[in-house]
Parts: structure tokens; C-alpha cells; sequence
């Protein structure tokens, strides 16, 4: 059993305008898009408060008002919102706001993220069981291409003989990152001034040239959802899961 701690404090992307999406997105932001009758975000945020996340901060700009009325009811975990007059990109959108992480690593996914546990256990706790303080400045999840079954998604990793992750631009690889980390303020030492737009794939660079970045394999399932074509597929078979009864009695 780990006593490793877990991040107590996490990082939303949901700025972005949705584009891919619309129109879903032309009357509401995509985080707030429904899954199976759950907003992608409070998906996310389930998730989070189930493993004890205590602070999360949020940043916006697209419909930020209402995505701020949306989740005014949320208490815990306790949300900051980090509004965006104009948009930071992903790497900038977290570093305005990295003072509210404190100075120990936290997670950081995007507001459309949408996954499911596998046989392992909770897959952010196997985030934190896997992270690696001396080792590690970024901490990807990697889902398999070939077990993703209903939506797909795009070759952006590999793994090395050593099981360290290697980037590949062409999207050739084995692995999609569905957005789902565990970062470490430090990475973002020496990256543009505060209030300056850059990419998160900059950070991911820069920790895998340095040698501390890392990879965890997920075991069970990552939904990519990026059109409607997607969303329609995803709700489907989740829909479709949760009418299926069980084939066996439940697990105490």
C-alpha cells in the first residue's frame, strides 16, 4: 500500500472557444458540453473531489460568465477562476495563475477531458502513486491507441526501452495524451513573462529534453472529443453501458 501523497490542488483549462465542436459550443462553452447527462467539467471535478482534491483553479474566457454561473455551486473542492481577456494559450493560461498551486506538484487537465478507470484502481491516484519528485518535473497519462474502442485519437507518443515517453510530431505514435498530468511548478522557471501566450507543449518539450518527463500507461478507457461526430459516439456507448445490467453479482 503507498503513502505517496496526492496532489491536493488542480488546474482546469476551459478558456478555449470550442471551435471543433459547434454547435454545441455556439450557445455554451465545451467544458460545459453533456456527456451522458454530465458536463464534461463537472466530470472532472467528481473525480477530483473524490480523491480529496481541496483547491481547484479554473481559467476562462469564452462565455466565462456562464460557465462561472454554472459552477457557482461548487464549494468543494473550492474553485478560483482565472479570467483570460484574451486567450493565454494552454502553457500561458496556467502560468497567470500558478501562484494559486502553491509550490508542490498538481494535476492539469483540460475542461473536455473525459475518462474511465480501469482494472488498476482510481486513475488519479495511480498518477500520484506513479509520480516521482526526484525524477519528475511532468507526468503524462497515455492511452493505448488500440484500446480505444470508441472514438479516435491521436498518435502523439511513444515509449522508449526505458519506458520514458518520446513525442512524435508526425502523430505517428502508439500513444494519445488525453490531457490528463501531474506537473510541478518548477517546470515553468524560465518561461515567458505572465500574461504572455505559449503552448503546454513547450513544458512537455522542455521536460523531455531534460529527462523528467514520465509516462503512465492507462488501463482503462479515454474518450477524445473533438467533433460532434464524437460527442454522439461517446454518448452512445455510455448510454447504451448503463443500460446494460451487470452479468455477475456487484463486488462488495
Amino acid at each position: 500500500m503507498t503513502n505517496k501523497r496526492i496532489p491536493d490542488k488542480a488546474f482546469i483549462l476551459a478558456a478555449g472557444m470550442g471551435k471543433r465542436l459547434a454547435p454545441h459550443t455556439d450557445t455554451k462553452p465545451k467544458p460545459m458540453v453533456e456527456v451522458a447527462g454530465r458536463a464534461m467539467i463537472d466530470r472532472t471535478i467528481d473525480e477530483l473531489e473524490k480523491i480529496g482534491v481541496k483547491d481547484i483553479t479554473v481559467n476562462i474566457h469564452y462565455r466565462a460568465a456562464q460557465l462561472q454561473q454554472h459552477l457557482a455551486s461548487c464549494t468543494i473542492p473550492r474553485l478560483t477562476f482565472s479570467f483570460e481577456s484574451a486567450l493565454l494559450d494552454t502553457g500561458g493560461g496556467v502560468k497567470k495563475a500558478l501562484f494559486t498551486m502553491g509550490d508542490q506538484p498538481f494535476y492539469v487537465f483540460s475542461g473536455d477531458t473525459v475518462w474511465e478507470d480501469g482494472p488498476s484502481g482510481n486513475t488519479l491516484k495511480r498518477l500520484a502513486e506513479a509520480w516521482d519528485d526526484t525524477t519528475m518535473d511532468f507526468l503524462l497519462l497515455l492511452q493505448p491507441l488500440d484500446s480505444m474502442p470508441v472514438t479516435e485519437g491521436s498518435g502523439d507518443y511513444n515509449l522508449d526501452a526505458n519506458g520514458k515517453p518520446v513525442l512524435t510530431l508526425d502523430k505517428s505514435g502508439k500513444y494519445f495524451w488525453p490531457s490528463i498530468r501531474i506537473v510541478h511548478p518548477r517546470l515553468f522557471d524560465g518561461t515567458p513573462p505572465v500574461n504572455t501566450p505559449f503552448s503546454f507543449l513547450d513544458l512537455m518539450k522542455k521536460a523531455e529534453a531534460s529527462g523528467r518527463l514520465a509516462a503512465l500507461v492507462h488501463d482503462g478507457t479515454c474518450y477524445h472529443i473533438s467533433r460532434p461526430s464524437d460527442l454522439d459516439e461517446v454518448n452512445q456507448h455510455l448510454q447504451g453501458a448503463a443500460k446494460t445490467p451487470a452479468s455477475g453479482p456487484k463486488t462488495p
